[in-house]
């Protein structure tokens, strides 16, 4: 999924990147299988068993990264309100790894049908909603908040039209997200019980083509300028 605002910029790392990165780096840390080398043969094969739980963990992690990489290379932005937006949007991922990897350890692990019979001693029946509202909150408030940060450069002094206008794209592109994180929520409420908790799951499928159909429209209503940013997906 291409995401606006993604001009290249050549300038060294700032120390809020930095640090976001290294809070990224601790929140890797936060997924490992093991800290510890396996004493025995049977724990190295549990070690392993737990590999593709981290493998899709990883892979939202670096997604969220990589949205929050784009916003940085495209909006050097170093001022206070910037600072507390990308702290807050640090906390929430350290806060939301928690659940993400609980979440993917059941669906990968012993798996989500025997969660939902009621098999596994590692959730009951009645808490699966609770998980999935808790998943869809924390994947709504990180892209919430990076939405904001984008809304925020495009209002900064001395932003020009173009900076204007890939603010607001950012924006939509991580309102996007935030839809389908909603939406996510809604489904595991307001649905038929804790099945419904597999169609809230279901639901963040829908990510890659409502950001196309964004992309798709932004790209005819938005003068394509040659660069990465703002051309046609």
């Amino acid at each position: 999924m291409d995401a606006p605002a993604d001009a290249p910029v050549d300038r060294e790392v700032t120390r809020l990147e930095g640090f976001s990165d290294a809070v990224f780096g601790f929140t890797i840390t936060l997924l490992v299988v093991s800290l510890e080398v396996p004493a025995t043969f049977d724990d190295l094969v549990a070690a392993f068993r737990g590999l593709p739980a981290f493998a899709v963990t990883f892979s939202i992690l670096l997604l969220v990264w990589h949205e929050h990489h784009r916003f940085f290379r495209r909006f050097a932005a170093q001022d206070g309100l910037t600072i507390w937006l990308n702290g807050a949007l640090l906390f929430v991922v350290m806060i939301y790894i928690y659940p993400l990897k609980f979440l993917f350890t059941i669906l990968i692990g012993p798996g989500f049908s025997k969660a939902i019979a009621g098999g596994l001693s590692m959730i009951r029946v009645d808490q699966i909603v609770t998980l999935m509202v808790m998943y869809g909150v924390g994947f709504a408030a990180i892209f919430g908040l990076l939405g904001a940060m984008y809304l925020h450069a495009g209002r900064r002094a001395g932003a020009g039209p173009e900076d204007r206008t890939d603010a607001l794209l950012g924006a939509g592109h991580c309102g996007v997200y935030v839809l389908v994180g909603m939406l996510s929520i809604a489904v595991a409420v307001f649905g038929d019980g804790p099945r419904a908790s597999m169609l809230a799951g279901v639901t963040y499928s829908a990510l890659g083509p409502l950001q196309a159909l964004y992309h798709r429209l932004t790209a005819r209503r938005v003068r394509p300028r040659g660069s990465p940013g703002t051309a046609s997906p």
